[in-house]
């Protein structure tokens, strides 16, 4: 089954995130499940979209800003935004993750003051996360030259 199969049937789906690109929301191995439950109308600003890439790809990120025809959308660990996802990309949209057995609804005051601070200074994380990942991409781009 296809997590669009699931929560056309069950309205919910539970699973185990893969990947660093949430943190520190959600960490790989330490947050068990995260809940997804299908979207109602059109997303709001910093809701956690599942969506799927036109390559199959399942993506878990936030909306960092709602367009007319489209979302802006970038992971909280991330400093590159991707474009042009629509309503047509996403399955589902976060509601809780399950931390030390413990549930944390994106509705809970801990989770909203998370979400005001992280995404409050967005410009300056995307600063640091390139300056970050900046030796890798130098890495990457002289061995590709190496190459040619």
């Amino acid at each position: 089954m296809t997590f669009e199969d699931v929560l056309n049937e069950h309205g919910v789906l539970i699973y185990e995130n893969v990947g660093d690109s949430m943190m520190p929301l959600i960490k790989q191995g330490r947050d068990k499940m995260v809940i997804v439950r299908r979207p109602e109308g059109r997303l709001k600003k910093y809701d956690v979209p599942l969506y799927r890439r036109d390559n199959g790809k399942y993506v878990l990120h936030r909306i960092m800003e709602v367009r007319e025809n489209d979302y802006v959308i970038c992971g909280d660990n991330r400093w590159c935004c991707e474009e042009g996802i629509t309503d047509r990309h996403i399955i589902g949209v976060l509601s809780a993750v399950i931390r030390n057995g413990k549930t944390v609804n994106v509705t809970d005051k801990q989770y909203q003051r998370y979400v005001f601070l992280w995404c409050r200074f967005f410009k300056l994380r995307q600063v640091i996360f390139w300056l970050r990942d900046f030796p890798f991409r130098a890495i990457r781009f002289i061995k590709k030259r190496l190459s040619l």
